[in-house]
């Protein structure tokens, strides 16, 4: 049974203590293996329980199966943040993850550095947070996996219908954003318009992306996801969305979901160049044919 431990940090970016839950690998005490390392952001409602009651038996199982290789996954404990640095500064998420977080694990855990062992992943809210994070950062994560990211289909705040924020609480946004709402600071943390902005970083970075949503959710994030789908295509930003056929926001669909997420991200650990594999292949065919000729 993979275990999950439950720590405190001490910080001045946010309220403090901060929690974080660890789930470690089956020989984590009993051996000398440095693992990769995955952040699992929750939602909007998520806690504790998130990590150890959804993902645990997911990646048990996968695990065992050989479909995905051991690692290290933590889920900060971040309440409704938004994983944003507010705007009054009185609580900095984002900067307590990258900042703070992300060393203190380095220096606690068996974890291996680089782009090419970090990730970041997360659901709902905490997908928002792990495609803002991921394309903000490129230079520690290597692989994005989002799922119903509550994203809008918008580069801008007043361009954003009520059918796609209805869900968002004033006194949460102005919180998070500033009183009076500031749309300036919306817009420069949306994953849409970073995408625009620094569409040639994002795209020679080479960063793998995986987000996906469900055509039945009830918050009709499928149309966020579907705006930010096609500005990654039109900048040539290559990318794996899938629109989920009969999914709702929550519900058993969640659990095949999270499998071909962390599908992906096994796909993208053991081939960290698909692009040279497929062109080594396609070589070799095209000179085997040849030579039949």
């Amino acid at each position: 049974m993979l275990k999950v431990k439950n720590f405190e940090i001490e910080t001045d970016l946010v309220p403090n203590p901060a929690k974080y839950s660890v789930l470690l690998p089956d020989n984590y005490e009993t051996s000398e293996n440095i693992y990769p390392l995955a952040l699992v952001l929750h939602g909007g409602n998520g806690h504790v329980g998130f990590l150890k009651g959804q993902i645990r038996p997911i990646i048990q199982n996968m695990e065992k199966n050989k479909l995905l290789p051991e690692m290290i996954l933590v889920t900060p404990h971040c309440d409704r943040s938004f994983y944003m640095d507010y705007r009054d500064g009185s609580e900095k998420w984002e900067s307590f993850i990258i900042n703070e977080l992300l060393p203190h694990l380095n220096e606690q855990l068996r974890v291996a550095n680089g782009p090419s062992n970090t990730f970041i992943t997360g659901i709902s809210m905490g997908g928002m947070g792990s495609l803002r994070m991921g394309f903000k950062h490129l230079d520690i994560f290597g692989v994005i996996v989002a799922f119903e990211p509550a994203i809008e289909p918008a580069f801008e705040w007043k361009d954003v219908n009520k059918v796609d924020k209805f869900y968002r609480e004033k006194s949460i946004m102005e919180k998070i954003f500033g009183k009076p709402f500031d749309e300036e600071y919306w817009k420069i943390n949306n994953p849409a318009f970073i995408v625009s902005e620094e569409a040639k970083k994002i795209r020679e970075s080479r960063v793998k992306i995986y987000f996906e949503v469900g055509t039945e959710d009830v918050l009709g994030l499928f149309r966020g996801g579907e705006f930010l789908h096609r500005v990654l295509y039109d900048n040539k930003i290559k990318h794996e969305f899938r629109y989920v056929y009969g999914a709702n926001h929550i519900g058993p669909s969640l659990k095949e979901r999270f499998i071909n997420g962390y599908s992906f991200l096994s796909r993208m650990i053991n081939n960290s160049d698909p692009d040279k594999n497929f062109k080594t292949i396609l070589q070799k065919n095209i000179k085997n044919n040849f030579s039949k000729q």
